[in-house]
């Protein structure tokens, strides 16, 4: 898949547990497992958004496209 998830690096960077995002957003771990492995074919706007607001970033942050063989 062209998008790469980089939510695990973005956690490492403010030194915060899966677990706490997921609270703090309103979802399971099991669901924010599945958006950090980038096993979901999508995400809503509105989690998106909670999980900038509390890691303090940009969608941009998170998501990165990578063309080449297994891409585009």
């Amino acid at each position: 898949m062209p998008i790469v998830v980089k939510l695990d690096v973005m956690l490492a960077q403010r030194k915060m547990r899966s677990r706490e995002l997921a609270e703090r957003i309103g979802i399971t771990e099991q669901n924010l497992s599945l958006l950090k492995s980038g096993k979901v074919r999508g995400v809503r706007f509105e989690t998106l958004a909670a999980i900038c607001e509390v890691l303090q970033c940009q969608p941009g942050d998170l998501l990165e496209f990578v063309s080449g063989p297994d891409g585009a």
